[in-house]
């Protein structure tokens, strides 16, 4: 009597066989793949999860630490033309001209304050003179506009415009259009770009705008006066004798009005001279030539005190490099704070670790409490202590150790913040400590001193080169911690013990300048990566360990 077994089966002529009589290779080949689609969909969530509020966040930092299409995007036209320009002296009157309809229409879409907020951050008073120049504009495009309305008044009404510029399949679909439904996409008259180049360009953008941002006819909203002036430009330097479209008689006595001597112009350096005279300064064309690129170095050089000018990228003068000075400070302070929490939290962990569980479970709460407790309050609670008229000061003129009149400072500046944080992050150094000391065998010790070594030399020989990985693991976890730490030093740190993640909280939403946040965001995450690159080459992080 035999038994069959469900194992795999060799034919004489081909390869090993499963069970269900498929190839054993294959078999197996589809059980891994089934295994690794298991585990990466029990991983998915996290790692979802890690993309979407850790490695996106990052990517858009590095992102906006570069990115400077604002300039371009709203003055496509002006950047293109300061290409060609050497940078000295007033650009020409082409780069007027194309600025004039640039700015117009990003003041329409209400873009102008956001360029001038943009250059603002390299030049003083860009924002007043980009806001100025919205609202002034106007009064170049009305020199133009009035003398056409004087001369017949249908120059001011919509549909004369509209039965002009626009095609007759488009204005009979325009005619019927009605309110809620979707507006029919405008469409040039055939011939009229070569006849009136800059009026039908001009009115297509008027067009796109009225259409699309504020959802009305163009048959009842009369064009901009920037569309006066480009029909002045086109009337001065082309002939419309022979032109029979719509509304021709009114066409050719407006260009027999601008040839006449009669007609009032301007020129477009001197209108924007009269808005304010700082367009006619080589200062504001140099800024927007530096900042027309897409892409710019502008922020990071920012942020290592220098800046870029015409000559290329040269330092700030002394008073105005405050930000190397921030980095090294919070350098310094994150390592003298995780020293601090060394000397303090080694004593603590050890007492733990050798300790009864009993009571040094009972210690440990203590060591935990502060989590309890928030953040805020802890580091006020250090602002009252601290202060001149606190309970420290306080209790150190009580006992004759400090004169009344010579209390001492230790509030607003770097003694402060290196206090509280040392306080608010020893709990993180001790928790390492205590996990990998709890491992430690005590017949180590005992051990070192049954063969005659003093306690100092059992320490210092058996006992600390086994504790080294706690405090590694403590070190890392609060200079980490310590450099990026932000409302401690903004509570407590006054002008001398604030860090650079301050400056960058400022910049993210007090001056709206989120590149330059973003780049020293950008630099401060390079210098925790080098450090911890450095730590790895000294240290080997393959020697920290939590217990």
């Amino acid at each position: 009597m035999t038994a069959s077994t469900d194992v795999p089966e060799k034919d004489a002529n081909g390869p090993m066989l499963a069970a269900d009589g498929t190839p054993l290779k294959k078999s197996l080949s589809r059980a891994l793949r089934v295994q690794k689609m298991r585990a990466l969909a029990l991983v998915a969530p996290l790692l979802i999860f890690v993309l979407v509020t850790f490695i996106a966040p990052i990517g858009d930092m590095l992102f906006r630490s570069v990115e400077n299409q604002i300039v371009s995007d709203t003055m496509p036209t002006t950047t293109a033309a300061l290409a060609d320009w050497d940078g000295t002296g007033l650009p020409p009157d082409q780069v007027f001209e194309d600025a004039y309809y640039d700015l117009f229409v990003a003041a329409e879409r209400k873009e102008h304050t956001r360029l001038g907020s943009r250059l603002n951050y390299e030049q003083t008073g860009a924002s007043s003179l980009f806001r100025k120049s919205g609202r002034g504009l106007d009064d170049i495009g009305e020199v133009y506009q009035d003398q056409f309305e004087d001369l017949d008044k249908n120059w001011d009404e919509a549909q004369p415009w509209a039965e002009m510029m626009g095609s007759e399949d488009w204005l009979a679909k325009e005619a019927a259009w009605e309110k809620g439904s979707r507006l029919p996409k405008f469409a040039l008259r055939d011939g009229v770009e070569e006849l009136l180049p800059r009026t039908a360009a001009q009115y297509a953008i008027f067009a796109g705008y009225t259409h699309n941002e504020e959802r009305k006819s163009l048959l009842k909203e009369e064009p901009w006066s920037a569309v006066h002036t480009a029909l002045y430009q086109d009337l001065s330097t082309q002939d419309v004798s022979g032109y029979s479209g719509p509304h021709a008689e009114m066409l050719k006595a407006a260009a027999a009005l601008v040839a006449s001597p009669d007609f009032e112009t301007v020129s477009f350096k001197d209108g924007f001279g009269e808005i304010d005279k700082d367009w006619l300064e080589p200062e504001i064309w140099q800024t927007l030539k530096l900042y027309a690129p897409k892409y710019t170095s502008g922020y990071f050089l920012n942020s290592v005190d220098m800046k870029l000018t015409p000559e290329g990228a040269e330092a700030r003068p002394e008073n105005e490099r405050i930000y190397i000075m921030l980095f090294k400070r919070t350098l310094f302070m994150s390592l003298v704070i995780t020293c601090s929490c060394i000397l303090l939290g080694y004593p603590v962990a050890y007492i733990l670790s050798n300790l009864p569980a009993r009571k040094a479970n009972l210690l440990m709460i203590l060591v935990l409490l502060p989590f309890w407790t928030s953040l805020l309050v802890r580091t006020s609670a250090w602002k009252i202590m601290l202060q001149q008229q606190g309970v420290i000061n306080d209790v150190l003129v009580w006992i004759g150790l400090v004169a009344d009149d010579g209390r001492l400072t230790m509030i607003n500046n770097q003694f402060g913040t290196i206090v509280a944080m040392t306080h608010i992050l020893l709990p993180f150094m001790i928790l390492p400590m205590y996990s990998v000391m709890s491992t430690i065998p005590h017949s180590y010790v005992r051990a070192s001193k049954s063969l005659g070594a003093t306690d100092w030399t059992t320490f210092w020989r058996v006992y600390f080169p086994q504790s080294v990985p706690g405090i590694g693991a403590g070190s890392i976890l609060v200079f980490i911690l310590a450099i990026g730490y932000y409302i401690t030093p903004e509570i407590v740190g006054g002008t001398t013990g604030t860090f650079i993640s301050n400056r960058i909280a400022y910049h993210i939403s007090t001056s709206l300048n989120w590149g330059l946040a973003a780049a020293l965001g950008s630099i401060l995450l390079a210098v925790v990566l080098i450090l911890y690159w450095a730590y790895d080459r000294i240290v080997g992080i393959d020697n920290v360990k939590l217990g």
